[in-house]
């Protein structure tokens, strides 16, 4: 994830990693933990003074990037630097499937928030992707290790847990999940947002800074690229002291202010240095575990994925904690991306993949707040707990007389690594009294979505019309009616819920008092059904009126905003193809000019006279001078212009070589040809009765062509002959060619004219044919006419037809 903008264009990918120390202000990376932040955000300034690059507050308060591109300072969005890689990453899958590409599954950090998860889900967008599915990375690396075992014990059988690890470069995740066949369930997913490889890096270039400072007297921190290559250095060394336990050399050449420096660190005292950040292994292990409610037994394997899990002393702790051997089955680096791509192939109708159900979960508690008609003014209920399966929606009755708002928010702010609790605020709009003053019933609907995004997803009102003596809306109600009813509702709007664990939050509202109740879990006895049911038609009809939400999200992309980043980013992939055409067109003219120079030398040497060597010669060096000097940035035509002006020098050239080397067996082929039609001629004369069958006349016609055809070979073989090698050819083989095809299309017809078939057989056939055909009920050609003549007899009997 390294992007680098340059003058003219942008390096995405390795191609961008290798300019990190030569292009330091302006290659992009780490820039994930930047996602739907506000530029005052904690973590954002945080990371600011981790940056080489610059960060800048963007209009609308969120944090962007600001880079020198085209000459030029611009500020982008996060959306956007995401946007180009994902657009490089839908060019690289084009390319190789040869087929373009627009639906993919994005794994992101279990940990996100739904401003973070909305912010990727625009960078998608900016690339022209549709995001089917945003997964938690842990998710798709149980979905990569389940979907293909074949022994996970069946359905109705304890399912098999499994703990998921995954410590990469900045964060470390720990879920727990459950397996049977065809289906993963996570039970629980704990997490360190701030701990990963790069602490352990970060580690060592403080050891080293320290050191260099006493050792050398030089500030590495005040210089970017030394520090660049120091973090790279520490890097290495880190994965080899994974490997080694023996001390290890560092050494930097020209590192700072022409200094070499040099130092040496051994496993023993990386661990002693980092001993603060593997104490936080732990923790989340034992979280996760708490939450999940499983003891050590209940496990049955420990997977680890991620780089930083080889870390001898991460790899310690886990094994410390679950007191049995880790698991590396699955590859550390492409685990989470197999995911995807297997989540993708179950979503999509064009792959054949084993049915395999997941069921993932909702990682903070979210909480709705209304006002409600008292004076205090709140009410409040949480409508997901921590660790609830997702995606799943739920449905919450309200009474209410006028339009209302709903605000989400995260229950317990201390949890979630977001300084916000704000999720957004929801409006309920167009709720009205019922014609006899009371309240309306809203009924509403909140989800959490395949995306782990939160959301009002519809709400309606229940309208009750010709209402006699219904006094089913009075406080006196107990509460097992409220359960009914509840059950009844569950029953009419539950659509997306999963694995049956249905919730109803019943908020009751009367001008005295306010009746909050918990439904219940389980679906309606039929009895109970009919019953309301038949209270209901007693009572009159009633009727669901949708009523319109609007939406107000934390931290929201706008969409005029998006259309802008996805325009830019067209215009960007649109500057970089011509900047690529342009220095391929630069390219052909410098490898034409080396080529060429090459040849002139060997192969070509005897098709060019002396003299027009050494003006063809200095005509390529004066080019190869040229391309270096004023030649270095000029336009695409000039180049194309100059090939041209190139090529017509050395075509002819060329042209000789190839003529040269082509003509023998050109040659060679029409001899052969004229020698198999001189034999078939000669034994025509010697009356071969193979050819007693062939026209005289015709043969005529073949013997003079076959003679006019050898006179014109022997006459362009001379002229040939005769000539030197730097001279133009008499003859080319194009010519040769389309003699020889001509002779073919001329002789081969009348030469190889088959005999025609005796009479008499012909006859015999014939009668069998006849004989057999109806005898057999095949219907041959002889057969057709009747057929027309015995459809009446067909349609009557169409069915002993078709058996026959």
């Amino acid at each position: 994830a390294c992007i680098s903008l340059g003058s003219r264009t942008r390096a995405i990918g390795n191609a961008a990693k290798s300019q990190i120390v030569t292009n330091v202000r302006n290659t992009i990376h780490g820039f994930k933990k930047l996602h739907g932040r506000s530029f005052d955000d904690p973590i954002v300034q945080t990371e600011r003074v981790r940056l080489p690059y610059e960060l800048q507050k963007m209009p609308n308060g969120s944090a962007g990037i600001k880079v020198r591109y085209l000459e030029e300072d611009r500020p982008f969005a996060i959306e956007q630097v995401t946007g180009m890689l994902l657009a490089k990453l839908k060019e690289t899958s084009e390319n190789a499937l040869k087929k373009p590409v627009a639906d993919c599954v994005i794994s992101i950090p279990s940990f996100f928030t739904d401003a973070e998860r909305r912010s990727v889900m625009a960078a998608a967008q900016v690339a022209g992707l549709n995001c089917l599915r945003l997964m938690n990375e842990t998710t798709a690396v149980a979905l990569a290790y389940g979907i293909y075992k074949q022994d996970l014990p069946p359905l109705d059988e304890k399912p098999r847990n499994v703990v998921f690890i995954d410590m990469g470069h900045s964060a470390y995740q720990v879920s727990v999940c459950a397996f049977n066949k065809g289906k993963l369930k996570v039970l629980a997913t704990t997490f360190d947002p701030y701990l990963g490889g790069r602490n352990f890096d970060e580690a060592l270039v403080d050891y080293f800074c320290d050191e260099f400072k006493t050792k050398y007297k030089i500030n590495v921190k005040e210089n970017s690229r030394a520090l660049l290559r120091l973090y790279q250095e520490c890097e290495k060394l880190k994965k080899l002291m994974s490997a080694n336990a023996s001390d290890l050399p560092l050494n930097i050449e020209c590192f700072m202010n022409d200094l070499d420096v040099s130092s040496k660190m051994n496993r023993a005292q990386f661990e002693q240095l980092c001993a603060s950040l593997f104490a936080r292994v732990e923790p989340p292990l034992k979280a996760v575990m708490e939450q999940a409610n499983l003891q050590r037994e209940d496990i049955s394997s420990i997977e680890i994925v991620g780089g930083a899990t080889r870390i001898p002393a991460v790899k310690e702790q886990i094994t410390k904690f679950f007191l049995k051997d880790i698991s590396t089955t699955l590859n550390a680096d492409e685990a989470v991306a197999r995911g995807c791509a297997l989540q993708c192939a179950i979503l999509s109708p064009a792959f054949k993949v084993r049915e395999f159900s997941i069921t993932d979960l909702v990682p903070y508690s979210i909480t709705l707040r209304w006002k409600t008609s008292f004076e205090d003014g709140t009410g409040e209920c949480e409508v997901f707990c921590k660790n609830h399966p997702a995606p799943f929606s739920k449905v919450i009755t309200f009474h209410k007389k006028e339009p209302f708002d709903l605000e989400a928010f995260y229950t317990n702010l201390h949890e979630v690594p977001y300084p916000d609790p704000r999720i957004g605020s929801f409006t309920i709009q167009n709720v009205f009294p019922q014609s006899d003053g009371d309240s309306s019933k809203v009924k509403v609907k909140v989800r959490v979505n395949i995306h782990g995004i939160f959301s009002v997803a519809s709400a309606s009102v229940i309208e009750k019309q010709n209402l006699e003596g219904d006094h089913s809306d009075s406080p006196m109600e107990t509460e097992a009616t409220f359960k009914n009813e509840n059950k009844d509702d569950m029953d009419k709007m539950q659509v997306d819920q999963e694995e049956g664990v249905h919730q109803k939050v019943h908020a009751e509202h009367t001008p005295e008092e306010e009746i909050d109740h918990t439904g219940a879990k389980t679906k309606t006895a039929p009895s109970e059904k009919q019953e309301r049911l038949n209270q209901t038609i007693k009572k009159g009809k009633v009727k669901s009126v949708d009523l319109p939400i609007q939406s107000t999200l934390c931290r929201q992309l706008g969409q005029d905003l998006l259309n802008s980043y996805i325009e830019n980013e067209g215009k960007m992939i649109m500057q970089d193809k011509l900047e690529k055409e342009r220095n391929d067109a630069k390219n052909a003219v410098e490898e034409y000019v080396y080529d060429f120079r090459d040849r002139l030398g060997t192969v070509y040497e005897k098709f060019i006279t002396p003299e027009d060597m050494s003006k063809l010669s200095s005509i390529l060096e004066d080019t190869e001078n040229w391309l270096y000097e004023e030649g270095e940035d000029q336009p695409k035509q000039v180049y194309v212009d100059k090939l041209q002006e190139l090529k017509k020098y050395g075509q002819p050239i060329q042209m000789r070589y190839m003529e040269h080397e082509e003509r023998p067996k050109a040659l060679n082929d029409l001899g052969k040809k004229i020698q198999l039609v001189m034999k078939v001629i000669e034994a025509y004369r010697n009356k071969d009765e193979r050819d007693d069958h062939l026209d005289p006349a015709e043969m005529e016609k073949v013997e003079k062509y076959i003679s006019d055809a050898m006179i014109w070979l022997n006459t362009k073989m001379n002229a040939q002959n005769k000539l030197s090698l730097t001279q133009e050819p008499v003859v080319k083989v194009s010519e040769i060619v389309a003699k020889s095809k001509e002779l073919d299309n001329f002789c081969n017809p009348i030469i190889y004219k088959p005999k025609p078939k005796v009479e008499v057989a012909e006859d015999k056939t014939k009668a069998n044919s006849e004989h057999n055909g109806p005898m057999d009920g095949q219907s041959g050609t002889e057969t057709k006419p009747d057929a027309t003549k015995d459809s009446t007899q067909h349609t009557k009997s169409s069915g002993e037809m078709e058996v026959d």
